[in-house]
Formats: structure tokens, C-alpha cells, sequence
């Protein structure tokens, strides 16, 4: 069986963020690129159960639709222990173009299972995972936190309100999975690095999809008010403030 993961190119958490002069689109100058942190427990995760040597799991594939300024983040999953990866030669425009695109590439191969992050960190759509299974007519499982194999089956733990579900999947399936999927995402070694560079990265290009959604303008949040101190004994001041300003009372 195949494990396919699917990859999210996002800016580094650290980045500070800026727009072009229309603000139409993200100024990508000075960018650093990354694995989306919830993909990247997933390939984590899809490592440690294809080491595990218990189930028949041949291969990890990573995935990504984007240009080719991604390639460097597929490359990186690589040295982490992907098998080979795939580019879908396509800006990812909105979830459902991207569903599309992966959905594609499935039907052209043997996957038994399909892992996504619950969402990525740049936009937080939450959306593509689900989009997939449907267009893909195969069973999903979301708020995924522990994965493992029995047979052709996953026994998947997903968290539900007050507690945990314990459900059996066959393949091939969806998991939409969470933090804690993975204790710690694992980092790449001098010798993945080096063989990443021979591991296949194809490029394929994308299918006619739709893009159901169109950015019209990125707008940066107001700033934070300045922070007010009050003195310890000035309690008026203070409830007047919460109830007047504030309207938290």
C-alpha cells in the first residue's frame, strides 16, 4: 500500500507579512518557505508506520500544487524520508481547485491512503481534505490524533466533544489529521539531505478545475490599542473602563 501526503508550501510562522502595492496578492520578497507545520506531523507519522515493518506500507509520497518556487519545500520532505514527490504545476488558487488537482493524481495512482493537515497556516481554509474525499467518493475521517494499520484497514482515534472515537477505515480513505498525530515533527539528517537529491520529484501538469472563490483585496488587521494601567486603588477608573471601552462587563 501507498501513502500519499499532501504538502502545503506556507511562508514561515515568523514572517512578517506584506502585500503588494494593490493588495491584490503576498509580496513574496524575503519570504522563507516551509512545510505546513499539521503536513508536516502527518509525513512525520506516515514515516513511523511505514518503518514500523507491521503493515504493508511500500511507499511515501509527499504532494504539492504550486509553482516551482515549492520544489525546495518537497525537496525538504524528501530529506525527512519521503520516497518521491509530485508538483502539480498549478497556483494553488482556492481549496477546491487544489481538491481538484489532488484528486487527479489519485485516481492515476495506488494510494490506500490519502493524509492532509487539518488546515494550513497561511490561509486556515480547513477545507481541502474534505473537498477531496467527496470529489474522490472514498470515506474521510477528520480531527484525526492517532493512526495506525491492521491489514488494509486504518484504526484511526479522532477527537470528538468530551472525549475520543476509536473508528476502522478501509482503504482507501481520507485522514484529515491533527496535532498530536505526531509527538514531534521529525528533522531532517545530513544523509536525508544528501539523498533527497536523487529521490524522483515529478511534475505533472494541472487538470481544468474551477476556482470557486476570487481574492479581491488582503487588508492587515487594525492595531492593538495601547495598553492602559491603572492604579490598585482607582477601582472606579477600572470598572469604567471594562464596561465603557473595553464592554467586556
Amino acid at each position: 500500500m501507498r501513502i500519499l501526503v499532501c504538502i502545503s508550501n506556507v511562508p514561515d510562522t515568523t514572517t512578517k507579512v506584506r502585500f503588494s502595492s494593490d493588495n491584490t496578492s503576498i509580496d513574496e520578497n524575503g519570504v522563507q518557505w516551509i512545510i505546513n507545520p499539521w503536513d508536516e506531523l502527518a509525513l512525520t507519522r506516515a514515516m513511523e508506520i511505514k518503518e514500523d515493518g507491521s503493515n504493508n506500507i511500500s511507499n511515501v509520497t509527499v504532494l504539492t500544487v504550486g509553482g516551482a518556487g515549492s520544489e525546495p519545500t518537497l525537496r525538504k520532505a524528501l530529506a525527512i524520508g519521503a520516497d518521491d514527490a509530485i508538483r502539480v504545476d498549478a497556483d494553488s488558487t482556492d481549496a477546491f481547485y487544489v481538491a481538484s488537482q489532488i484528486a487527479a493524481v489519485v485516481n492515476g495512482g495506488d494510494y490506500g491512503a490519502v493524509l492532509c493537515g487539518i488546515e494550513s497556516s497561511d490561509y486556515n481554509g480547513s477545507a481541502v481534505g474534505g473537498m477531496l474525499a467527496e470529489i474522490l467518493g472514498v470515506p474521510s475521517v477528520s480531527a484525526v490524533s492517532t493512526l495506525s494499520f491492521e491489514g488494509d484497514a486504518a484504526v484511526i482515534t479522532r477527537d470528538i466533544d468530551g472525549g475520543k472515537e476509536v473508528v476502522s477505515v478501509p482503504s482507501p480513505f481520507v485522514a484529515v489529521v491533527q496535532k498530536g498525530i505526531a509527538k514531534e515533527p521529525r528533522i531532517a539528517a545530513m544523509r536525508g539531505i544528501m539523498m533527497a537529491r536523487k529521490k524522483p520529484l515529478q511534475v505533472v501538469p494541472a487538470v481544468e478545475a474551477d476556482a470557486l472563490t476570487d481574492y479581491q483585496e488582503f487588508v492587515m488587521p487594525e492595531p492593538k490599542a495601547p495598553c492602559k494601567m491603572v492604579e490598585a486603588d482607582k477601582v472606579k477608573e477600572l470598572v469604567n473602563l471594562l464596561m465603557n471601552e473595553a464592554k467586556v462587563l
